[in-house]
């Protein structure tokens, strides 16, 4: 194979004096051509640490080297390979992240558009077509080549997060399959399946998830770590036998947590100015609970994650207790429940309270000994901030109260709770405004619901001195709210208005998500 008489680098081949011009610089960009990326497969690109970019001569059609870019992990082997197959090459080596970033941008785009790629799994893949092409087999135990089966289920993920959904539902039924994402919050059907094809995607799943692929009876609970276009995924799975057939049939609830998705700021999430202030001043306390309250999905675990991004992690000892750690958070300490091994929120906490912690996350409080052991934190010195499942902020006091929690306890250490919840962003591609309020219509953007993406509606009640003598004498629910009310906390329609006002989503979404 011919080469161009270049400088010859680190591997030995052709390469160019530009060698090493954008190594380790943070901030560099390396321009890509979707079009010359893709020419290689991206498993090759992920796995070698190269990306071809671009060709020297602007027409994709032309006659000049390719520039592939190469970080410090890339092999002699792998240019060695690009120049067989590719032939001429010019070499720029930069930094790992900036290479990373590179190649993620590379085959995670088209045009504007997610691709469909995920490992080795091509980019024109149809999910249609792919339910055709896999063989009629209904076990993956039984089958001699189960690779259309895993293109499917690859083709799956990588088509979930490119809509951007946040689970995926494969529900058995008795003539055929559904396949469905939730999008924004809400279900949307996918593909069906046959129904012959069920079992080996739930086994194909299973095996994925380190799962007892022979057990149908009993429910099971797994995780799946990946990297879709480069960014890692985390998936946790969930399957539950359903009917009562001789072939006991099983469904499947895949929830994706992207991992580089939670570093978020609150203003980003939709917290408004004032309840802004309020957070803001209720987790600088050195000690005391405070709660963010709101039903599954509601997004409580990254207002959380966003609360610890505001505290200065240098100078304090932040550790956690999550079930499941959702993101990795830099300079803090993160613990795993694991049930199966006594590892319990409460077990966890004792051990937490022995590290000499300042601030502490619970993921969850979820019975009365997890929420004994953080009052007992919060009143001896801990800042601790948890979740709780109540429909708003007032209620929160009464359910611990509920759980067995002393009031004149709970009355000492909880400083303020937080309700939430999700409303739908209306698509600025084709939202109407009528009579003053923008109203959804539905385009190919949105995919013809009218909505795209997210953002977050609050309820902040703070405890103040009559809050907290009513809390300690158990007055009911009526009294603490109008209390409140008095004190100026604003509900959760009443907040979503600044978000019909100001056209980013409509009256219909907010009363669908929250209640008079």
């Amino acid at each position: 194979m011919s080469a161009t008489p270049q400088n010859v680098g680190r591997f030995g081949g052709p390469a160019t004096s530009a060698i090493g011009a954008l190594a380790g610089r943070p901030g560099a960009t390396i321009p890509v051509d979707l079009r010359i990326a893709r020419e290689v497969p991206y498993a090759f690109a992920r796995d070698q640490h190269v990306l071809v970019a671009r060709r020297d001569d602007a027409d994709v059609g032309g006659s000049g080297p390719r520039t592939v870019y190469i970080g410090p992990a890339t092999s002699p082997l792998a240019i060695a390979e690009l120049q067989r197959a590719l032939g001429p090459v010019r070499i720029v080596e930069v930094s790992r992240d900036a290479l990373d970033k590179a190649i993620a941008k590379g085959y995670s785009t088209d045009d504007g558009a997610s691709a469909r790629v995920v490992d080795e799994v091509d980019a024109s893949l149809d999910l249609s077509r792919l339910m055709q092409d896999v063989p009629e087999i209904e076990d993956l135990l039984e089958a001699e080549d189960n690779a259309p089966v895993i293109r499917l289920i690859n083709a799956l993920f990588t088509e979930a997060a490119r809509e951007g959904a946040s689970d995926i539902h494969l529900e058995p039924f008795e003539t055929h399959s559904v396949v469905r994402f939730r999008v924004d919050g809400t279900l949307r059907d996918i593909v069906r399946p046959r129904r012959q094809l069920h079992s080996a995607l739930i086994s194909r799943i299973k095996i994925m998830a380190n799962l007892d692929i022979a057990e149908k009876r009993l429910p099971q609970d797994g995780r799946i770590a990946l990297r879709v276009a480069g960014r890692p995924l985390d998936v946790r799975v969930s399957t539950l036998p359903v009917g009562n057939s001789p072939s006991q049939p099983e469904r499947a609830v895949l929830r994706l947590l992207d991992k580089e998705a939670g570093r978020l700021d609150l203003t980003a999430l939709g917290m408004g100015r004032d309840a802004l202030a309020t957070f803001d001043a209720l987790i600088k306390q050195p000690q005391g609970i405070v709660l963010v309250t709101g039903p599954t999905g509601s997004g409580k675990t990254t207002t959380l994650y966003a609360a610890l991004a505001r505290i200065d992690a240098a100078t304090t000892n932040i550790l956690t207790v999550e079930d499941p750690i959702e993101y990795e958070l830099p300079a803090i300490g993160q613990t795993q429940v694991n049930a199966r091994i006594g590892m319990t929120f409460a077990a966890a906490l004792r051990a937490i309270l022995r590290q000499d912690p300042d601030v502490i996350m619970i993921g969850e409080i979820r019975d009365l000994e997890t929420a004994q052991i953080a009052v007992q934190a919060s009143l001896t010195g801990h800042l601790v901030l948890a979740t709780l499942h109540t429909n708003d902020a007032v209620s929160a006091a009464t359910r611990l109260a509920d759980m067995g929690v002393e009031p004149f306890l709970l009355s000492s250490s909880l400083l303020g709770v937080v309700a939430q919840r999700l409303v739908r962003k209306l698509c600025e591609v084709c939202k109407v405004e009528k009579q003053g309020e923008w109203h959804p219509v539905g385009c190919p953007t949105c995919g013809h619901t009218g909505y795209q993406g997210r953002t977050g509606i609050y309820e902040l009640m703070r405890i103040d001195d009559k809050l907290r003598d009513m809390i300690h004498d158990e007055s009911g629910e009526p009294a603490l709210r109008e209390a409140a009310r008095l004190q100026g906390m604003t509900n959760l329609r009443e907040d979503g208005n600044r978000w019909i006002h100001a056209g980013v989503t409509s009256r219909e979404e907010v009363f669908r998500v929250t209640r008079d």
